[in-house]
């Protein structure tokens, strides 16, 4: 595992490309086109492309707030959510592959993206929480 420690810039951008891959590929797989516009009942597809662009979104913006000058309480309440978050989106892969999606090649791509994510996010968090000691 040696190699250079990822940067906030590295972290931020991995964040962009996860925010980027998860829109994309939920509105693929949405089958409501206008995404979101509709006041029926939705389907469970909708349901996990409305939750990926959420908690996509969310990601990123909870990665801007780990600037070290942000209070150590808030950059260790966000680092748990973000880890909580990633958990999710591996998830909504999940329940897009039981929902029975022909194009799972999508979804591994997606999964790929979490990994690259989450490895180089643990190794910075680690950094960044023994920075803090």
């Amino acid at each position: 595992m040696g190699g250079k420690l990822p940067s906030y810039h590295t972290i931020h951008q991995k964040s962009i490309v996860l925010k980027d891959v998860s829109k994309s590929l939920a509105h693929y797989f949405s089958s409501d086109r206008v995404f979101l516009g509709c006041t029926g009942k939705q389907s469970l597809r909708d349901d996990i492309a409305q939750s990926l662009i959420v908690d996509a979104n969310l990601i990123t913006k909870l990665v801007q707030q780990l600037h070290p000058k942000v209070p150590r309480a808030i950059r260790c309440y966000n680092l748990g959510f973000i880890n909580s978050i990633t958990r999710n989106i591996w998830s909504y892969c999940n329940g897009l592959e039981h929902d029975g999606v022909k194009e799972r090649e999508y979804v591994q791509l997606l999964r790929q993206e979490i990994k690259t994510f989450r490895k180089d996010f643990k190794r910075w968090r680690k950094a960044l929480m023994t920075m803090d000691d």
